[in-house]
């Protein structure tokens, strides 16, 4: 099972670098297209074309931003740790599915098997931080069964 894990950290890297590099592939072009902007007769467009190209880029700057703080964190989390108990950094095995416990990256793929990543932060890792194989929690009305954890 450990590879599995390490198969998932990898998979979440490389999703969260793959992301990071087309903001950042669309900061470059945003800031080509503003650049490239000419003073027109009509000065006014000149501008708005301007001003909607700066707020374009404050916004993929804000996106790069997050994304390269959840590449951090995994990176500090690494896909070494080892517990009965979950925290951070576990890959938790429920009947409803495989939750890797590290930071919001949303649905991956690793040894076929197909795993949330989600923050610690999220409703249904809260619930289930600190609890261990066989445990039951209740979410939204719905219940998961833990059944391994990594």
């Amino acid at each position: 099972m450990a590879a599995l894990k390490h198969a998932v950290h990898n998979a979440c890297l490389g999703s969260t670098q793959q992301k990071i590099n087309l903001v950042q592939q669309s900061i470059q072009e945003a800031q080509r297209s503003a650049n490239e902007e000419t003073k027109s007769s009509a000065g006014d467009k000149y501008e708005t074309g301007r001003a909607m190209a700066q707020l374009e880029i404050e916004k993929l700057t804000t996106q790069l931003t997050v994304l390269q703080r959840q590449l951090q964190e995994l990176i500090r989390i690494g896909p070494f740790s080892i517990s009965s108990h979950i925290a951070a950094g576990s890959l938790v095995h429920t009947d409803a599915g495989i939750f890797y416990i590290a930071t919001n990256v949303g649905d991956v793929v690793a040894e076929g098997k197909k795993v949330f990543a989600i923050s610690p932060q999220a409703p249904i890792a809260q619930k289930m931080i600190g609890l261990s194989a066989t445990d039951v929690i209740q979410l939204n009305g719905r219940t998961f069964r833990i059944v391994a954890v990594e």
